[in-house]
């Protein structure tokens, strides 16, 4: 026996390390080859060594988990309690993100709308019904989310849900050139203590043609602005007719500090829960269970159904978010394909939820046995 066996393994720091990874085990594994495999370790690691190899800490974490996951055998059931665990905790961060919204302060009303308009258009006249105050915090088509909204969360027009702002318009002809207009209220803002983000200019349309000279394409100018807690957006467009809208002002809040914390605990407990309920299925469907594979295959179902409008949103919004400024970011659950996608989270739901009630019947290890009569 070696030298580092004879000695008590708490006043050895490697054999401390090694004990702390092995943790990772159920306490049931531990209890009867704990110490057998702490000796294997010690024997094998050469004298002076005083810390695990970042090779065997990898490999005894994923050994460990791999037993706590149901599946010591299994290469993969790791990574699948991992993908579980993120997007279970990136859901219930996106439900907090939601519920810390309700911490903002309400839409800019029709007199602070009027005021921050007077300061930085002065040479816009804005009469009463020309501004239009938010009515509530989000909205579908206008409207505060109801059962009525359900219809259209589910089939395709989910993403009309959104933040809500104070607006104002102008239609007519301007009374001065929109370059100047915009240069005017750059100016102000920035004399008024807002932040300004840099103008964009976007084509109004597409090309129709050929032919087609996209130089002929007449070009809005859209300028960004923040103070506080309120964000502005002021859009020009080019003359049209003389009924066109020439300009339009959107106020709204920005993200309330509650949301940041929200999301981190939220997303933290969420994804504590699926890996504990990931664990649990895991191993409770052990083979030779009766229904495994139909466990097997709806989790594959519930994964594709909850991660494929993640990988396909993701993209798009890191491209839209660099392509203009944002005072604001758009909220977590645009980001995760919510709610354009919302059919797939509650096919999901529906398919992780009968999963789960599969996994509730007995193995056939413990079904009692019967006993045979003469």
């Amino acid at each position: 026996m070696s030298e580092r066996q004879t000695m008590p393994v708490t006043s050895d720091p490697l054999a401390r390390r090694y004990r702390r990874l092995l943790l990772c085990y159920p306490r049931a594994y531990r209890r009867a080859r704990g110490e057998e495999l702490l000796a294997t370790l010690l024997e094998a690691a050469p004298p002076g060594r005083a810390r695990p190899t970042a090779r065997e800490a990898a490999n005894l974490i994923g050994h460990g988990l791999r037993a706590r996951l149901g599946r010591p055998r299994s290469r993969s059931v790791v990574t699948w309690a991992v993908f579980t665990a993120v997007i279970c905790g990136l859901f219930t961060a996106a439900l907090a993100t939601r519920l810390a919204w309700e911490t903002s302060p309400p839409m800019p009303d029709r007199a602070e709308a009027a005021a921050i308009l007077a300061d930085v258009l002065p040479g816009q006249q804005f009469a009463p019904g020309e501004i239009y105050p938010a009515e509530t915090l989000f909205a579908i088509y206008g409207e505060p989310l109801s059962l009525n909204s359900v219809n259209d969360l589910l089939f395709g027009d989910g993403g009309e849900y959104a933040l809500t702002a104070t607006g104002a318009s102008r239609t007519g002809f301007p009374s001065l050139p929109l370059d100047q207009t915009a240069a005017v209220a750059e100016q102000r803002l920035r004399d008024g203590g807002w932040t300004v983000y840099p103008a964009t200019h976007n084509d109004m349309y597409g090309c129709a043609g050929p032919p087609c000279d996209p130089a002929t394409i007449p070009q809005d100018t859209r300028l960004f602005a923040k103070r506080g807690n309120t964000t502005l957006e002021l859009e020009l467009y080019p003359q049209q007719h003389a009924d066109s809208t020439y300009l339009a002002v959107s106020l709204s809040r920005t993200t309330p500090a509650a949301v940041w914390p929200a999301a981190v605990v939220g997303g933290l407990l969420g994804a504590a829960m699926g890996w504990l309920l990931f664990g649990w299925a895991s191993r409770r469907t052990q083979a030779p269970h009766p229904v495994r594979v139909p466990v097997n295959v709806l989790f594959g179902v519930t994964m594709g159904l909850w991660w494929l409008p993640v990988l396909f949103t993701v993209p798009f919004m890191v491209e839209h978010h660099l392509g203009e400024p944002h005072p604001r970011w758009h909220p977590l659950w645009e980001w995760l394909g919510q709610p354009v996608f919302s059919l797939f989270l509650v096919a999901g739901c529906a398919s992780a939820l009968l999963g789960l009630a599969l996994a509730l019947l007995p193995s056939r290890r413990t079904q009692p046995q019967r006993v045979a009569t003469t």
